[in-house]
C-alpha cells in the first residue's frame, strides 16, 4: 500500500467570498454572547460579538477613509493586545492585505521586510521608520473603532488576502501569500484537529501577535461562533492552569515548551477542559504522556507550517497512535513522496500536500521560481521527512535540511550565521540546535576566531541584530568546522559532537 491519503475533498470556497467576512459571520446572531475575553488573575476584559464586528468594520471604514485601495499592503508591528487581531480583519474586511510581524524582529529585520513588501501604510506600536508615508499608532487605530461599519469587500476567493513570513532555506525571510479562501479550508481542523464545538471556550496560551494564536485561538473559534481566552499581556506560563480553572476553558492550546514549563508545577483541577492542543515543534512523548498523567486530558498534536497550516493531526475522534504526529485531515491530500511519488508506508520519505489544497498558498511574493521549486508535480513538499504506517497514521522524522525550531518559529541556520560572520573577529560561523537536556533544544553558534571575543558582547552582537527566538543560547569557539569532500558545511557533525561531548547522546 502506498503512503497516501485519498479523502473526499470539500466543498469550495463561495464566490464572491471574504476571510474576514466568513470569520465574523456569527456577529448578528449572537450579538451580546462574549467573543473573546482577555484574562487578569482578578478580572477580564470582554468583548462580545457585537463589539469586535463594530470595530473591525469601523476599523475597515477608517482605512479606506486614508484613501488606501484593495490590494494595499499594510504592515502591522503591534504589541499583545486586541488591537492586533482588530486591525488584521479589518484590513482584509477592506480589502488591503496585512502582513503581520513579530515585534521581537529588530529595525533591521524589520526595514529589511519592509523593501521586500513596500507597504502603503504602517499601523505600528513603535517608532521603526519602515518608508511610508502613512503610519498609524495605536490610539489612531482605536478611534477606527466607533466609525460606521463598512461594507466586506466582497471577491474571488483566489485573491490575496494576507502575507506571513517564515524563514527559508536561503537565510532570507520568505513572504507567504494566502488567499482568502484559506480560512475556508481551516473549517477542516475543527473536528480534524480541535473537536472544536460552538460552545467552547479555547484558551491559546500565545500572544495576539503569534500567527498560531491568530488562527487557533481567535478565528476558529470565531468563525464556529465560541469564545477565544487569550491571556493578559504579561501573564507568567506558571499562571495558566489557575485561569484555566478560574475561566471554565474547555480547549487549551499551546507550544510543547509551554506543556514543559506548566508540567513542573501542581496544577488544580481543571473539570471543564476536554483536551489540549499541541503544535509549533514536535511534542515530546515524555511531555504529552505526563501531561495525560497529570490532568486526565489528552494533547492532540498537529504539523503543518506557515505555507499551508495545520494538515496532519490528531483529533478527539481519531487520536493518533504512540509516536504518530497525526493523519492526513479528512479533505486532503497527503502523501509521503519520493521522487515524485508516494513511496510504500513504512519507508520514509517527505511530507507533502496537494496542489489543489484549499489552504496552501498562493506562492512567495514576487518569487516564481521559489515557489515552483517546493513542488514535485502535484505535490507541495514540506522539507520535512516522515513515514506513514499501515493505517495511515504519519510520524514526524526530522527535517530533509538543517532548519531549525525555536520555541515554535522556524530558524534558518544561514540567516544567524550571516548576521554572526558580520562580526569583525569572526572568520567562519555555522548555527546549529543542540540538546541541552532531554527534549530541550537551543540554537547553538559555533565559530572560528583569531581572537579570543568575549561570549557577553558576542551575544548582544546577535540581541542587536536578530529577534530574540533567533538569537543563539551557546557561543562555542572552535579551531575549524566540519566540512564534506565538496567543502559543505556540515551542521550535523558540529551538533552529534557537541551532544556526545557534552553527554547529550
Amino acid at each position: 500500500m502506498l503512503s497516501v491519503t485519498t479523502h473526499i475533498a470539500p466543498d469550495a470556497a463561495p464566490d464572491p467570498f471574504n476571510m474576514a467576512a466568513h470569520v465574523l459571520r456569527n456577529v448578528d446572531r449572537l450579538g451580546d454572547k462574549v467573543a473573546l475575553s482577555i484574562l487578569h488573575s482578578d478580572r477580564s476584559e470582554d468583548w462580545t460579538y457585537s463589539m469586535l464586528g463594530q470595530a473591525v468594520r469601523g476599523t475597515a471604514q477608517g482605512l479606506l477613509d486614508m484613501e488606501l485601495h484593495a490590494g494595499d499592503r499594510i504592515l502591522l508591528r503591534l504589541g499583545n493586545s486586541a488591537d492586533f487581531p482588530v486591525a488584521y480583519l479589518g484590513c482584509i474586511a477592506a480589502g488591503l492585505i496585512p502582513v503581520p510581524l513579530s515585534t521581537q524582529l529588530t529595525t533591521r529585520e524589520v526595514q529589511q521586510i519592509a523593501a521586500n513588501i513596500r507597504p502603503a501604510a504602517t499601523i505600528q506600536s513603535d517608532t521603526i521608520d519602515v518608508g511610508t508615508d502613512r503610519v498609524i499608532t495605536p490610539e489612531v487605530l482605536r478611534s477606527f473603532y466607533s466609525l460606521p461599519p463598512a461594507p466586506f469587500a466582497m471577491g474571488d476567493p483566489n485573491r490575496p488576502a494576507y502575507i506571513i513570513h517564515t524563514s527559508g532555506t536561503s537565510g532570507q525571510p520568505r513572504a507567504v501569500v494566502h488567499a482568502h479562501r484559506a480560512v475556508w479550508a481551516r473549517q477542516l481542523m475543527w473536528d480534524g484537529w480541535y473537536g472544536l464545538r460552538s460552545d467552547d471556550r479555547m484558551l491559546h496560551a500565545g500572544a495576539f501577535n503569534w500567527t498560531y494564536t491568530l488562527g487557533t485561538g481567535l478565528m476558529d473559534p470565531w468563525a464556529i461562533g465560541a469564545t477565544a481566552l487569550i491571556p493578559a499581556d504579561g501573564t507568567d506560563a506558571a499562571a495558566l492552569p489557575a485561569l484555566m480553572a478560574h475561566y471554565n476553558a474547555t480547549i487549551f492550546a499551546a507550544a510543547p515548551g509551554v506543556y514543559r514549563r506548566l508540567l513542573r508545577k501542581d496544577m488544580p483541577a481543571m473539570p471543564a477542559l476536554r483536551h489540549g492542543l499541541s503544535a509549533g515543534e514536535k511534542l515530546p512523548d515524555d511531555t504529552r504522556h505526563a501531561w495525560e498523567a497529570k490532568t486526565g486530558t489528552a494533547v492532540h498534536e498537529a504539523f503543518g507550517m506557515s505555507e499551508c497550516s495545520t494538515f496532519v493531526s490528531g483529533s478527539p475522534s481519531n487520536p493518533a497512535p504512540p509516536h504518530a504526529s497525526g493523519f492526513g485531515q479528512d479533505g486532503r491530500h497527503v502523501a509521503i513522496i519520493d521522487n515524485g511519488q508516494p513511496v510504500p508506508r513504512g519507508v520514509v520519505g517527505t511530507i507533502a500536500v496537494h496542489k489543489g489544497d484549499a489552504g496552501l498558498m498562493l506562492g512567495y511574493l514576487d518569487a516564481p521560481a521559489d515557489t515552483a521549486a517546493k513542488f514535485d508535480g502535484d505535490w507541495f513538499m514540506t522539507g520535512d521527512m516522515g513515514v506513514m504506517d499501515h493505517d495511515g497514521a504519519i510520524s514526524y522524522a526530522g527535517r530533509r535540511d538543517d532548519m531549525m525550531n525555536a520555541g515554535g518559529y522556524r530558524v534558518s541556520p544561514i540567516e544567524v550565521e550571516a548576521v554572526l560572520c558580520t562580526h569583525p573577529h569572526i572568520t567562519e560561523a555555522a548555527a546549529c540546535a543542540v540538546c541541552v537536556k532531554k527534549d530541550v533544544r537551543v540554537i547553538a553558534a559555533f565559530y572560528t576566531s583569531a581572537h579570543m571575543i568575549d561570549v557577553d558582547q558576542l551575544a548582544a552582537w546577535c540581541v542587536d541584530r536578530l529577534a530574540g527566538y533567533k538569537c543563539p543560547r551557546l557561543f562555542i569557539a572552535c579551531d575549524a568546522l566540519p566540512r564534506g569532500a565538496n567543502n559543505k558545511l556540515l551542521r550535523r557533525v558540529l551538533r552529534q559532537n557537541w551532544e556526545t561531548e557534552n553527554g547529550q547522546t
